[in-house]
Formats: C-alpha cells, structure tokens, sequence
C-alpha cells in the first residue's frame, strides 16, 4: 500500500522546474468551527482543504456538502460520498450532544466555540499520517493518537473528562481510525488524480511598480507587485546588478478570487540610491525568462504616459476652441432669408 501511494503520488503532484513548485506533506483536512450560544442554539461552519486550496463547504443549516469544484469529488462514488457524509455528520451530532448533556458537569459556560480539525498529511516516502484536533475557545483541548483520545495540557480537567467519555465507545474509535488512516488518503490521492489538470496548470504573474508611503525626509519607498500567478511557490526581490537587496520586505502571499495569487515586496532606500534598481520575479510559469522591472524605467513610464495624457488634453482644447470659434463667425441665414 506504501509503495502505491509514493507512486501515485509521484505521478500526481504539480511538476516543474522550480524545486519550491511542492511542499511536502500535502494535506487534506475538514475544518469544523461550532458556536455554541445556547442549549438550544448552535451555529456551525465547516470547509475542507486541500493544503491551501478550499474544495469543500458546509451549508450551516441543512450540513449539506458543497462541492467548489468540478474535481472536488475525487474519483469516488456518489454512493461512498453519502457514506463519508453520513458518518460525518453523525459524528458531529453526537459530539454536540455529549457537550449539551455535560455542559455542567464539565463546567462549559455558554457561549462557547469549538474547533475540529480532521485529516491526513501524506509524504512521498513514509506512510500517510492521520489527525483529529479539537480545539476550546481557540485552545488546545483533545487530539486522537494511537486510536484513543489524548487530553492536551492546557485543557485541564475538562479535557480529561471528555476523553474519558469518548474514550468508552470502542466502535466511533474504530470509525474515527478508519476514516484518517484509509479513507481520507485515498480521498486525497483521488482528488489529485481528478482535479490533477487544474492542479498543475501554470499562470504567468502579472508585475509592476509604485511607490510606497513616503518612510520619511528624503527617503522613498519602492513596492514591487506580482498578482495573478499560479501555482503558490515565487520568488520576488529588490536587485541592484545581481546584487540582492536585504533590505526587500516581503508581504504574506494572499490569494485572489480566481485561486491565483498576490504578493508585493518593498524597499525602503535614499531617494538618491533609487536610481538602479530594479525588481526581479521568478515563476515556474515563467521557465528562465525572469520579469525585470527597473525603477528609473516606470519613473521614465510615468513621464511619458503623462505627456501623452497632457498632449490630448491640450489637443481636446484646441480642438473644442476652433468649433466654438467657427460656430461664432459663421454667417447667419437669417439676414438673407431665401426666397
């Protein structure tokens, strides 16, 4: 089973030339956040993603399953997705249940929050790993290891007696086992092998420049943006020459509403050292052809495009001057009415 997955994987993950393309372990996990207000009213949220990439979502009210992609299903049967999404939800209720009926005896005070984070994380060479977290008012509180549940330190009694309790229903062990160590990699293997395609497209980035906010007295700061690129790996910097900037200031790469991505990166320079300089991207989209945007070149961009624009303007007026003119001057028919 080991060697079927380094293979299946080897086949499926996004390829390229750039080493940083691929960053192990990749990871498929379903994220369920629970609000509890009251006795009688929770609110749930609930995705599932694969690394960075959200495939999956949870209608709050009827926990009916979205898929966001046309590949979000993998290569399962539409049977064994009723399956998965039963259990699932069974899964949830009960948990919710458990909270209701012990919110006393383990000192829960409403309102509260719940996290859930379960899945696998796969590597090329070793097995696939499962994990379930359960989070309490964004801390640590229960892990499963070893098919039991761990209490985490810091959620104190309460998290003891919780495992406990859980701990006592050897058959959900058996099918919380069984879902992250054999049905979530292959779920995971499946959703590379169907969306592989969309996976391992390349999109070239978008770049240019714009100055910052000023830093201060004689000082100006240089941004350099790139947007649009896909996949996530790129490599951004300030270059004078050859010579690296270390001052370059680098964003978190956010992405766009199409699943591409955004970053920019900034240099905070002497107004006089800013001839020179120039920014270098470096994409798998891009093979050794790097984007290069030079400083001096978008200040030189910018005169330019505003000549032209003031050239119009000025072209707009003479224009509009020499028709009001000729209007005014031209002869009236009114003082040689035809006949």
């Amino acid at each position: 089973m080991l060697f079927l997955q380094i293979s299946l994987l080897l086949t499926l993950l996004p390829c390229g030339d750039n080493k940083n393309d691929f960053q192990e372990p990749i990871t498929f996990q379903i994220i369920r956040i629970s609000s509890f207000y009251s006795r009688f009213l929770t609110q749930n949220l609930g995705s599932a993603w694969l690394d960075e990439l959200q495939t999956h979502a949870w209608e709050n009210d009827s926990n009916t399953v979205i898929y966001l992609h046309p590949w979000s299903k993998g290569n399962f049967s539409d049977e064994e997705l009723i399956e998965v999404e039963k259990i699932l939800h069974t899964f949830f209720i009960r948990l919710g249940q458990a909270l209701y009926n012990h919110a006393s005896q383990w000192k829960l005070q409403y309102p509260f929050e719940l996290q859930v984070a379960g899945g696998c994380e796969m590597h090329i060479r070793d097995a696939s790993v499962g994990f379930v977290r359960v989070g309490y008012q964004g801390s640590d509180f229960l892990s499963f290891q070893k098919n039991v549940w761990i209490p985490s330190p810091a959620g104190g009694d309460t998290a003891k007696f919780v495992c406990l309790l859980f701990n006592l229903y050897q058959g959900t062990l058996e099918i919380i086992h069984k879902l992250i160590s054999d049905t979530c990699p292959r779920f995971l293997l499946s959703l590379l092998d169907a969306g592989k395609t969309y996976l391992q497209r390349q999109v070239r980035p978008e770049a240019w420049l714009s100055p910052g906010p000023s830093p201060g007295p004689g000082r100006l700061m240089l941004v350099c943006h790139a947007s649009g690129f896909y996949p996530k790996p790129i490599w951004v910097m300030w270059m004078r020459g050859e010579q690296e900037q270390q001052g370059t200031q680098r964003s978190d790469v956010l992405p766009n509403a199409d699943g591409t991505w955004y970053l920019q990166v900034s240099l905070d320079v002497e107004a006089s050292e800013a001839s020179g300089l120039s920014c270098r991207v470096r994409h798998s989209s891009l093979g050794d052809q790097d984007i290069i945007l030079y400083w001096d070149h978008r200040s030189s961009s910018g005169w330019i495009i505003l000549a032209v624009i003031v050239t119009l303007v000025l072209l707009a007026g003479l224009a509009f001057w020499l028709r009001k003119s000729w209007t005014c001057c031209k002869p009236s028919n009114t003082l040689f009415p035809l006949e």
